[in-house]
């Protein structure tokens, strides 16, 4: 699945780029402002090194300045949309007016995801955007993201009755998971005068997922700001990890089998 590396002759070689700095990182994000346009025009298999180089107007050698594989550049891609859509979130909720209820936690997070082709196609393991790169996905990381929802955000909202017990937390983010990925699986293959718009449908998912966990009651102030923390601290959780990942593909050339997002 890889590119052929660079001869040592012709190309620095991986591992032995230029030190952290302003100038590396902006370089290192035009890049992958390249790789993001042509992964999404032609697809994960149909780009080359030599493609993004030309579109970034750099060395091929450069990029493996930076990343020391083709898998390695995609996965700090990946990394970076992926703060890009948590921060989105984290914004969206601040603005709320609602405040960051389970509804508008999930509408935002939909409508990140919706406005955000690589995101969708990593959560849905689109083929035709991702090829094979999605052959390599591990199993640590989506069960983390299962783990923190289940236990950080369902788990705070239990306690405090913000949503109803008589399912556990595990089917919970069974509901949770299955809705978003159904509805977003649905809309491509919807004729043509069934399809909503993306706000609209993230408005559907919300009021469904809402009406799966609703406790069947109206939050009181005090549980309204515990689902307030709860989904600040699950958001933060996750920023933190996605940041913390993303600068390892940005200051380290080597990530090991460590590629997917």
């Amino acid at each position: 699945m890889s590119e052929a590396m660079p001869s040592p002759d012709t190309e620095p070689r991986a591992g032995r780029g230029a030190p952290p700095g302003p100038g590396r990182e902006e370089r290192a994000h035009r890049i992958l402002d390249a790789a993001a346009e042509l992964i999404l025009r032609w697809g994960y298999d149909k780009t080359t090194i030599d493609d993004i180089a030309r579109a970034a107007g750099v060395a091929k050698g450069t990029i493996y300045l930076h990343w020391k594989s083709r898998e390695a550049l995609f996965a700090a891609l990946l990394r970076r949309d992926r703060v890009a859509m948590l921060e989105q979130v984290r914004a969206g909720l601040a603005a709320d007016p609602g405040g960051a209820t389970p509804r508008s936690l999930f509408r935002h997070l939909a409508l990140a995801v919706m406005t955000r082709p690589l995101m969708k196609a990593s959560l849905l393991s689109d083929a035709e955007v991702l090829g094979k790169l999605i052959r390599n996905k591990p199993t640590v990381q989506t069960a983390a993201a299962m783990r923190s929802l289940s236990e950080v955000y369902l788990g705070a909202l239990r306690e405090h009755g913000a949503v109803r017990t008589d399912l556990s937390a595990v089917e919970q983010v069974n509901v949770i998971t299955g809705t978003m990925y159904g509805f977003f699986m649905i809309t491509p293959r919807m004729p043509e005068d069934h399809r909503l718009s993306g706000e609209h449908l993230a408005e559907l998912l919300a009021d469904t997922l809402h009406r799966a966990l609703d406790a069947g009651r109206p939050l009181t102030p005090g549980q309204t700001a515990e689902a307030t923390g709860a989904a600040v601290a699950f958001l933060d959780e996750a920023l933190r990890v996605a940041r913390e990942r993303l600068g390892l593909s940005l200051t380290t050339t080597d990530l090991g089998e460590d590629y997917r997002s």
